[in-house]
This record gives C-alpha cells, structure tokens and sequence, in this order.
C-alpha cells in the first residue's frame, strides 16, 4: 500500500514546482491539480456563483480518487494540493466570496469530513512557505489560463492555509521554507528526500 504525501502552500508559493523536481528523484505517483482538465473549472471562471459547488464537488472527487490510486499501489504518491487544501482553503474562500451559498458550504463540509474520514490521514504534509510578495511575484508570473482565485485572494488564502495546518495534528509535518528560488537545489532537494526516507 502506497504512502500519500501532500504538498501544501498557497497558491503560486511552489508546490507544482517541488512536486516536478521530487518526481524526478523519487519513485513517487504525482497526483496534479488538473486545472484547465476539470470539467467545471473554465465554466466557474465565467460564472463563479452558478458552478463553484460543481466544480468543488468535482476537485474534492478527484482528490479522493487520487489518494484511493494512491493506496492501492505499491509505490508512495506525491499530491499536489490535495483534497485538505480544496476544502480547508478554496472552499472557505469560494463561501466567503459569495460564490458558495451556507448550504453549500455545509454540504461540502460534510463531503470532505467523509472522505476523510473513509481515506484515512496523508502520511505526511510538505508544507511550504514564503513572504506574502514572493508568493504574489511568483503567482503574477506563472501565466496559469484559468486562475479561479486571484491576485487579491493571496492574504486571506494565507491565512485559511495557516488555520488548517495549526489544526492538524495526527500527521507530521514537513515545514519548507520557499523563500529563496534555491528551495530545489540538488543539495536541500537530498536534505528533503532523506527526510521523507525516514518515515
């Protein structure tokens, strides 16, 4: 049974870019966000009140799915985001923008407390971090076509993510400071790797 590893961060921080550079070292099943690939996602960048419970109802499936592949494999999987972020951070976002009604918010609540709760904890979080303007530099330069949270998002995602992470506590944490583009050097990439060896 495979291991599930999940990065975690804000949006535009790196984790796209740590999961690419640890796949090429590690035997890891990459689990990617699939942006522009869901079905719902272009259709709520134009109409983000009508589609936002579809396409979180879409994106937390496809996290589940991942984590499930993952499970019934014998190699350990690296998740990108994962279903703890779209919940804990995009979900609470989308309800606070007004995209989401109570309701829905309760209903993906309770999705998200079952899958959880069906799949098991992540055996470990990468976290990475990194000062709000080099996450908005890097966010500004990364030319995503569909970005369904924007620019403005970044602070209050900031903190959604640092209330998750606060509250977790059966799973170990990796913290990865993403400050300096250096954070995927050879040398702390191996630093990083002998630590996930150890677990």
């Amino acid at each position: 049974m495979g291991k599930v590893i999940v990065i975690a961060g804000n949006s535009g921080v790196g984790k796209t870019t740590l999961a690419a550079a640890l796949c090429r070292l590690l035997p890891l099943t990459p689990g990617l966000e699939q942006h522009v690939e869901r079905p719902f996602q272009a259709l709520m960048a134009a109409d983000p009140p009508r589609y936002a419970l579809a396409n979180q109802v879409d994106f937390m499936l496809l996290r589940a799915e991942q984590e499930r592949a993952v499970r019934a494999a014998s190699a350990d999987g690296l998740i990108d985001g994962g279903l703890d972020l779209d919940f804990h951070v995009f979900t609470r976002l989308f309800h606070r923008k007004g995209y989401l009604t109570t309701a829905e918010f309760g209903l993906l609540d309770r999705l998200h407390a079952q899958m959880r709760d069906l799949l098991g904890p992540p055996d470990l979080l990468l976290y990475l971090t990194a000062p709000l303007p080099v996450v908005e530099a890097r966010f500004a330069r990364r030319g995503r076509p569909l970005e369904i949270a924007q620019r403005d998002d970044l602070v209050q995602m900031e903190r959604y993510i640092a209330d998750w992470i606060q509250s977790v506590i059966a799973v170990p944490i990796i913290h990865i400071d993403a400050t300096s583009d250096d954070y995927t050097d050879p040398e702390r990439l191996a630093t990083l790797t002998a630590q996930i060896a150890t677990l």
